[in-house]
């Protein structure tokens, strides 16, 4: 029998870990955020210790899988998004078991740590995408395939566990981009030889299954840049892009179009930083290479000081596209910073509005007082780094799993995979299963 407890990723869309046990072994896949409690944490609240965490709810509940803690034999990591392993530098040291993760993740791992002063006792590997690896358990080996896969971050991969019952295959946050800006497209070849050998459970990213649509390829998001960057009026106009800074390929984008346009492109805000110098220490990012990065206050304050005298000469690539407390974007709606936007800037949103109530929210608020200024604004420059409905009925035929687990979601966006399950064959309650967090399933 293999059980799957699905701790966290299930009831909201935040704190993604899952963890399978097979007999005497168990195995940990991804251990996240939920970032808007972290955003949210006051000064006095900011004990970054997995006590006070969990009293925020700002980490996944574990508590589900302590009478298995000394099971564990493997943490795997599917990509760096801080909702899959944000959590690992406060949790991961409990289990006695070694982090496996591509390159790029670890990196963005090690940085975690490094900012908030923590090691870890537990055995830490990087794994490059496309490559298979074997986990010692109490009394058998188990072979682990890393299948590289697209998404908003890099070097982001589809976890295959071979179990005596059949493969568990974890895919909680990806895309199916075969024409991706960055990196290699999905493997299918791979994705095909697991289903041949047999897939018991697929734990598979629902998010937009409710979104009857093919998600764009990462070329569109770029064309969209191109659009508006190159083609709009904007000689003689200061030029802000804001972007997920985990997303390597849309700052690749962003890089070679500034150049383009003869303009400086200078990086403000921690995380730009932060996932810069991941990207760059994994070799994934050469374009990084000469890119001014400032993070600290007075660095950021001495560029935009720089930026307020000759706006044309530059293109600033910064923090706050959520609308977060202290982004740089943010402290710029609320004149905190040294320049002041205009009628003639053109400001641009390479993101979306994470779906979560604390994020809109927020985000509107920046956005209103953004408008006092009355720039020009782009939104949306954009496409989704998950599947919708049509990519997950592609990747569904291709699996053939036995059982399916929606996730990365509550009921609100697991739910709709359920119809699109029946039509392939499946029914709800036998072999797709809505979870809830802290939920165990029975193989």
């Amino acid at each position: 029998m293999v059980k799957i407890y699905t701790v966290g990723g299930v009831s909201e869309v935040t704190k993604n870990m899952t963890v399978v046990e097979y007999k005497e072994d168990a195995f940990i896949f991804d251990c996240g955020f939920f970032l808007p409690a972290i955003v949210k944490m006051e000064e006095k609240d900011r004990i970054m210790t997995e006590r006070n965490l969990k009293r925020l709810g700002a980490v996944p509940e574990d508590s589900v899988i302590n009478h298995i803690r000394d099971k564990v034999c493997a943490q795997f990591v599917s990509h760096a998004h801080l909702d899959h392993v944000g959590a690992i530098p406060f949790l991961s040291d409990k289990y006695k078991a070694p982090i496996y993760g591509t390159p790029f993740t670890m990196e963005v791992l090690k940085s975690l740590l490094a900012d908030n002063e923590l090691s870890l006792r537990n055995k830490q590997y990087s794994v490059k995408p496309n490559t298979s690896f074997f986990v010692q358990g109490k009394n058998r080996k188990y072979k682990v395939d890393f299948i590289n896969i697209t998404h908003s971050t890099a070097q982001c991969v589809l976890i295959a566990l071979h179990t005596p019952e059949g493969v568990i295959l974890y895919g909680n946050d990806f895309k199916m981009d075969d024409t991706p800006v960055l990196g290699k497209p999905p493997n299918y070849k791979v994705l095909r030889e697991i289903a041949e050998e047999g897939v018991l459970c697929f734990v598979v990213d629902a998010l937009y299954s409710g979104s009857e649509k093919k998600t764009p390829s990462e070329k569109i998001a770029r064309a969209l840049l191109e659009e508006v960057m190159l083609t709009v009026q904007n000689r003689g106009s200061g030029m802000i892009v804001t972007t997920f800074s985990s997303h390597i390929a849309r700052l690749k984008s962003i890089v070679e179009f500034g150049k383009k346009l003869n303009r400086e492109v200078v990086f403000l805000g921690r995380s730009l930083d932060k996932y810069s110098n991941a990207a760059k220490n994994a070799g994934i990012a050469p374009f990084l290479t000469d890119i001014n990065i400032s993070k600290y206050r007075r660095q950021v304050e001495k560029m935009l000081h720089k930026v307020e005298k000759n706006r044309k000469k530059y293109l600033v690539v910064c923090t706050g596209h959520q609308g977060e407390p202290g982004s740089i974007l943010e402290r710029l709606s609320r004149h905190q910073l040294p320049f002041r936007i205009n009628k003639e800037d053109n400001l641009i949103f390479s993101s979306s509005v994470i779906p979560v109530e604390g994020n809109i929210e927020q985000f509107a608020k920046m956005e209103a007082r953004l408008k006092k200024s009355q720039p020009r604004i782009f939104r949306d420059a954009h496409v989704s780094g998950h599947p919708g409905r049509e990519d997950l009925r592609d990747i569904l035929k291709i699996v053939k799993a036995k059982h399916v687990i929606p996730s990365h979601g509550g009921p609100d966006k697991t739910v709709p995979m359920i119809s699109l399950a029946n039509e392939l064959g499946y029914k709800r309650g036998k072999n797709v299963h809505i979870m809830a967090d802290g939920g165990i399933l029975k193989l």
